[in-house]
């Protein structure tokens, strides 16, 4: 009788050939990435549009996606099922067809022609299947349903009616319109994230991952609860580089999480401080992974502005993990890491002072001399190399084929955000050919009563929703371009409507049932994942109440006087405190009942801005009043409690 594992060998590309060529199209990927971000053709004299660039990668992409990625989980060993073969020489064929006839093609779009049918119809669908592979089910709903829509919406009712839509013209818009497919989403997608993905596997590689955790253990860990300070200072420094919450729980979870345990913290508490402190490394100035950049991309600002902006929210992001581990490690009894465990920090800075100069020079670059972010990510890729090359890492340095590994690997790294950006271009697609944008907004804005907090918890809803199992960065394009719209529309500031969808996006990480960066950690842990993400709910309380401080506070985004600034940021700091209190029930000696109702009164009060709405100052000092009562109540009882020592 034939084996189960026998038939499945049968038929398909063999996995020798199939890792060859996987190799070959990651380094042409990464190569033309690279050779356009630093205008090669140009200068070689070819006059090529952007949109030609873009089909290039796409084929590249989708090419790799059918290669590497099946449609159903199986083990890795197993031939690559002819039709997938086929279906990713497709897709690169298609989209380099549009890229040499590009000039052709979107001259004739208008009349259909055969080839644009046949060559959008196959671009589409490869892209909607590469999606659920990459993304799951959540984005391909919603261009299914937006598909149907756009073919359906003349028969609809006044309200959500559309304009009658050729089946054939919905092809060829989407598949090679610039406002579809090959539109801005995925111009940026290809220039902002693989530079940056290029930069963060580099620094991994060379030991920056490494660095980075030492120098949170030499800074953190002899204080109290210092394994999980670890891991929040740890996951803060990589992650805002990394850009990716499930590989900052691979590269820093392994050895927090673990640490953590030996410490006295339960498995699924480990994992969720992990979880949680790796999803807030990604809006972490200064660097904030790519998503900084794409949003100043989509606001058209600055990046300062951008990083301006997000900086107190990261800070109170921060400082309420950083106040819950300290209060949980009081109320479990867990003291720091013993000093012969821990690294002197004198030895760390000895062995990697030199990884922090290559983001200097990129912060410096993108500030004040107006270097292009994907110049820049290219130029800090290149210092990093640089370094180790000349004084490696504890001795080691990384060989030229190893970098080049890394490298090659930027293009899988980077793959299911290309594939959620094309995707994310039908949406827009569809959209501008509906007019469906204009109508969503309307009918967010209609389900809200024009309700401003409703609006906010709609939005919220939904985007931790849509967020369900995609990385950040494509959450975002996905929210910027759906929802915040309609907060814009109903009076929010550009800047507070796309921090706001681009938190809910982020805390779809951590939010049951999906909690990718929670699955992630807990499969490091080794307990269940949902108890996991319900604990990374409670541990990041905070993270879901400060999207909805800054739209009702521009201080919290550095909008405003000084000293409006300083004081929201200050109750709102101590707001946290308190809140924390009454979560955790801790605040040197156990707080229950009544006394732990009144801290989470006064942190309420607190935690509502000064210039959120008139008279709002009287709730900050009528909380501040009763903070400092019920501190003032609380120490004097710990003293009574205090036994003095035998003389």
């Amino acid at each position: 009788m034939t084996s189960t594992a026998t038939r499945t060998q049968r038929g398909g590309l063999p996995n020798g050939f199939r890792s060859k060529l996987s190799v070959v199209l990651q380094a042409l990927l990464t190569i033309v990435v690279i050779g356009w971000v630093l205008k090669i053709p140009m200068y070689a004299g070819w006059a090529l549009y952007n949109e030609q660039f873009l089909a290039l990668i796409l084929g590249l992409g989708l090419g790799l996606t059918f290669l590497c990625i099946r449609a159903r989980p199986s083990p890795d060993d197993t031939p690559t099922p002819w039709g997938d073969a086929i279906a990713g020489l497709a897709g690169l064929l298609c989209c380099w067809y549009i890229a040499w006839q590009y000039p052709v093609l979107v001259n004739e779009a208008i009349y259909r022609p055969l080839d644009s049918i046949i060559i959008s119809a196959v671009i589409v669908g490869l892209v909607i299947e590469a999606t659920r592979r990459t993304a799951g089910l959540t984005l391909v709903i919603v261009v299914l349903v937006l598909m149907v829509y756009a073919l359906t919406g003349h028969l609809l009712p006044d309200e959500f009616v559309s304009r009658p839509i050729d089946f054939t013209r919905l092809l060829v818009y989407s598949g090679i319109d610039t406002n579809a497919i090959f539109g801005q989403v995925l111009s940026i997608a290809i220039l902002i994230i693989v530079p940056f993905t290029l930069m963060g596997q580099l620094l991994a590689i060379t030991g920056g991952s490494r660095f980075f955790g030492d120098l949170a253990m030499a800074l953190m860990g002899r204080y109290r609860g210092g394994s999980a300070k670890i891991s929040v200072v740890g996951s803060a420094l990589f992650g805002m580089i990394s850009g990716s919450a499930v590989s900052n729980v691979a590269a820093v979870g392994v050895i927090t999480i673990p640490m953590m345990e030996r410490s006295g913290f339960p498995k699924r508490v480990a994992a969720a401080i992990e979880a949680v402190g790796s999803t807030g490394g990604q809006l972490a100035p200064p660097v904030m992974g790519a998503a900084a950049f794409l949003m100043a991309e989509m606001l058209q600002v600055s990046y300062v502005s951008v990083l301006i902006a997000a900086f107190i929210p990261a800070f109170l992001y921060y400082l309420a993990l950083f106040i819950q581990v300290d209060l949980d490690a009081a109320k479990r009894g867990i003291v720091g890491e013993p000093m012969d465990r821990l690294p002197a920090l004198k030895e760390v800075m000895r062995d990697g002072w030199y990884f922090p100069i290559p983001f200097v020079v990129l912060i410096v670059g993108l500030m004040f001399f107006g270097v292009r972010a994907e110049y820049a990510a290219l130029q800090t890729a290149a210092l990093i190399v640089i370094f180790n090359l000349v004084f490696g890492y504890k001795g080691h340095r990384v060989p030229l084929k190893d970098l080049a590994l890394a490298a090659i690997g930027t293009a899988r790294a980077s793959l299911d955000l290309l594939v959620i950006a094309a995707a994310a271009g039908l949406v827009i697609g569809v959209l501008n050919l509906t007019g469906l944008a204009f109508g969503l907004t309307l009918q967010l804005l209609a389900a809200s009563g024009d309700n401003i907090v409703v609006l906010l918890l709609l939005t919220s809803v939904v985007a931790i929703i849509l967020g369900m199992g995609m990385p950040t960065v494509g959450v975002y394009i996905l929210l910027a371009t759906l929802i915040a719209p309609a907060l814009i529309k109903a009076g929010i500031s550009p800047m507070a409507s796309h921090m706001f969808v681009m938190y809910f996006g982020m805390m779809s990480m951590v939010t049951p049932p999906v909690a990718i960066a929670a699955f992630a950690a807990a499969n490091i842990a080794g307990c269940n994942g949902t108890d996991v993400g319900w604990t990374a709910t409670r541990v990041g309380w905070c993270s879901y109440l400060v999207p909805f401080m800054f739209v009702f506070s521009p201080a919290l985004l550095m909008e405003g006087p000084a000293t409006t600034i300083l004081w929201d940021v200050a109750t709102t700091a101590l707001g946290v405190l308190a809140g924390s209190i009454a979560v955790v029930g801790q605040f040197g000696t156990p707080v229950r009942g009544i006394e732990r109702i009144l801290f989470m009164i006064a942190g309420a009060l607190l935690l509502i801005p000064a210039s959120s709405f008139a008279g709002a100052e009287w709730t900050d000092i009528a909380g501040f009043i009763l903070m400092v009562a019920l501190s003032i109540l609380h120490f004097l009882r710990k003293r009574r409690h205090v036994v003095p020592s035998a003389t």
